[in-house]
Formats: C-alpha cells, sequence, structure tokens
C-alpha cells in the first residue's frame, strides 16, 4: 500500500533539516501507535534509518513485524526498571535513562545477556516537576557514574523541551542542552564512538537542529496525529 503523505512529510523534514544543517541532523521516526505497515513504508520506501517506540507493551505486540525491517530500532519513551529485561535484546539504544538505578538495571540485564546497551542520559532542561530526567546541574555527576556501570555505553543526552508557544523560544533550552552535552558527552565518552544529543520533535525540530541537535524524533509531523488507544 502506498502511503503518499508519509512520502511528502518525510520528503519535506529532510529538506528543512538540509537547509538548517546540512545534513547533520539525523531523522528517527517516533512510531507510537503506527501500525506496522506505515512503518515499514517509512523505512522501505522512504529511507527512514531509525524509529522509535515509546511503549514497552506496543513494541513487543508490533515486534515481529518490525524487527527485519533495514532500520536501527530505539527506545524512546519512559522505561520502568522492572520492563528492561523486556526489551533489552530488542533495541539499539535508549533515549530516556533519567535515573541512575535505571542504568543499573540496564547494565545488568545487559550483561545476562552478553550485550552492550547504548544509552542517552535524559535531561530536565526546563526542571518541569511532571517530567523525569536528570536536572541540568545533576548531569556531569551523573554521567560520569553512568560511564562506570558495566553493561552500557552513554553515548550523550537526550531532553524533551518544554512546550513553547513561541518556536523561537525553543532555541533557549536547546543551546543549555547543547553546551552540557558538548561539556559531557563530547568530552568524557570514547573518540571510536559517535557522540549522539537527541532533542527536537515535530513542533521543535528545526530550533533543535539549529542548536546542534544530532537526532530529532518526529512523529506527528510524518505520520499525522496520532490515534489514542
Amino acid at each position: 500500500m502506498e502511503y503518499p503523505d508519509i512520502k511528502a512529510n518525510i520528503e519535506e523534514i529532510r529538506q528543512r533539516l538540509e537547509h538548517i544543517s546540512g545534513g547533520r541532523t539525523k531523522l528517527l521516526a517516533a512510531t507510537k501507535t503506527v501500525d506496522p505497515d506505515r512503518i515499514a513504508y517509512a523505512v522501505n520506501e522512504c529511507g527512514v534509518k531509525y524509529i522509535g517506540e515509546n511503549r514497552v507493551q506496543e513494541l513487543l505486540e508490533k515486534y515481529d513485524r518490525i524487527k527485519d525491517l533495514p532500520c536501527e530500532i530505539h527506545f524512546i519513551g519512559t522505561l520502568q526498571k522492572n520492563k528492561v529485561k523486556y526489551i533489552i535484546d530488542k533495541v539499539s539504544l535508549i533515549h530516556s535513562v533519567d535515573s541512575i538505578s535505571l542504568a543499573e538495571q540496564i547494565g545488568r540485564e545487559a550483561v545476562k545477556r552478553g550485550l552492550v546497551m547504548n544509552v542517552l542520559c535524559e535531561v530536565n532542561i526546563g526542571y518541569e516537576p511532571s517530567k523525569s530526567g536528570f536536572l541540568p546541574e545533576e548531569v556531569p555527576a551523573a554521567f560520569d557514574k553512568m560511564l562506570q556501570i558495566d553493561g552500557i555505553r552513554p553515548l550523550g543526552l537526550m531532553t524533551m523541551a518544554p512546550i513553547c508557544e513561541n518556536k523561537e523560544d525553543y532555541s533557549e533550552f536547546f543551546n543549555k542542552t547543547y553546551r552540557l552535552f558538548i561539556d559531557n558527552s563530547v568530552k568524557k565518552i570514547d573518540n571510536r564512538y559517535e557522540p549522539i544529543l537527541s532533542m527536537g520533535m515535530s513542533d521543535s525540530f528545526e530550533a533543535a537542529a539549529r542548536c546542534g541537535s544530532g537526532m530529532v524524533r518526529i512523529g506527528s509531523a510524518i505520520f499525522g496525529q496520532r490515534i489514542k488507544k
């Protein structure tokens, strides 16, 4: 089945990213509530290289139909420690490590399976009580601690900026995260691995790309408004 809207949306987003960052910013398709047929179309027909799931149960339900697609599967949503074991061998990067205890649990499960899991340290850059993640001043110590945990490979930072009515206001939060990223990830990780800064979503990806984001997580701007289950 053809999905011309998906193709047109992806082409437009890529053009905008190319104009802003010269192709430096990678596109991840956030596939929450998106059925496997549309995911497969985005990957096979539109060349999407990264997809991200938000919920463990939904990932497990889709996994058999997406596991052989020529793309990386990332986990980008809130992850409970007791659910780590279900996805540890199914994803290549976990964006949302919001506590040392979660990082340790990921490490334990990875070691059990002889794996090293790539992870990002989640930053609550807007000091929002409703969001998880390390506060900006906690990031240096947290990242140093994560570097010492067996079974994980910290590659950078992820953030979700507060919702801004004026899109230009996102730059304040993304610039702060970028500075944290440079001071922690880029200077501290093994130079054999590419540092990753994951920030920017459908309503903010252009501001994120201008501020140095290496990966934007875009759902509704590709697939349309989510269908609530």
